[in-house]
């Protein structure tokens, strides 16, 4: 079985997995804000925003450090700690959750489907978005860069969630904003829906999402959506009830997933 080309080929879906800024709430411009208050204070020009978007946005705070500060990186470390102390000011205050967001969300209980959010902000900044956005109930887990080998690009984070959540990357996506998480999603085998919140379509591109959208309430997602949907009814009509899990055998690898299915057909073809 080869990885699923399109969202509705994930049917039927097992869960779905959210990056958080950018991607849940619309964050960036208070990052921005936060790092020009730092640059300010130590008398540096801010970055043009094709730095930002190609080298600081998504990645985790020790390679901005790394990229900031290549001949200090303790300086970096903490000139990103501040940084991310002031950004929490700015988010306790207002942080606006993308368009559509508690649509989707909705949408994702009503199919009693998993969900985690994976992210390369500090756990901090993670569970104070969730919080203002009022989804600390609404996640299974949630995984930060810090809680892996590696952080995003690498597809480590979302291997975790995929793990932890006891879930199939076969009927799983990804929702993300940063050239970086998708690259993370893609490497991890999974669809990914591309959000163009802060950069441009041509630069998401470069990292190969499944499809990209403005924002949840884009008829291009829902489109996928109900695809989804009716491919999973047709699965289901085929495979009765009795079958263990919905065509679900978690702990299995496809081909034996896949034998298992015929081994079923073919009782149900002898009743």
């Amino acid at each position: 079985m080869t990885a699923a080309e399109s969202i509705p080929d994930l049917a039927p879906l097992e869960a779905v997995l959210f990056d958080i800024d950018g991607t849940l709430c619309d964050s960036d411009p208070l990052h921005y804000a936060a790092l020009c208050e730092m640059f300010a204070e130590i008398g540096m020009k801010v970055p043009d925003e094709e730095f930002l978007s190609k080298n600081i946005a998504g990645k985790h705070n020790d390679d901005i450090a790394a990229i900031l500060f290549p001949d200090d990186i303790p300086k970096g470390i903490k000139f990103m700690e501040d940084g991310e102390e002031k950004f929490r000011r700015l988010a306790s205050e207002n942080l606006p959750p993308i368009k559509g967001l508690y649509r989707l969300t909705k949408w994702i209980e009503d199919r009693g489907l998993k969900r985690a959010a994976v992210t390369n902000a500090p756990k901090q900044n993670a569970e104070l978005m969730i919080s203002k956005l009022g989804l600390q109930d609404f996640f299974d887990v949630v995984i930060v860069g810090s809680d892996c080998e590696h952080a995003k690009p690498s597809p480590d984070p979302y291997l975790k969630a995929l793990e932890v959540l006891k879930v199939s990357k076969d009927h799983t996506f990804v929702c993300e904003d940063s050239l970086p998480g998708i690259r993370a999603g893609v490497a991890a085998g999974m669809p990914v829906v591309g959000l163009t919140t802060n950069y441009s379509e041509p630069l998401l591109m470069e990292a190969n999402p499944t499809i990209l959208i403005k924002d949840y309430e884009d008829p291009k997602l829902w489109e996928h959506l109900e695809e989804l949907d009716k491919r999973r009814e047709d699965v289901l009509k085929k495979h009765p009830p009795q079958f263990p899990g919905n065509l679900r055998c978690l702990n299995c690898k496809n081909e034996e997933q896949e034998t298992v299915i015929l081994e079923f057909e073919n009782h149900i073809q002898t009743l």
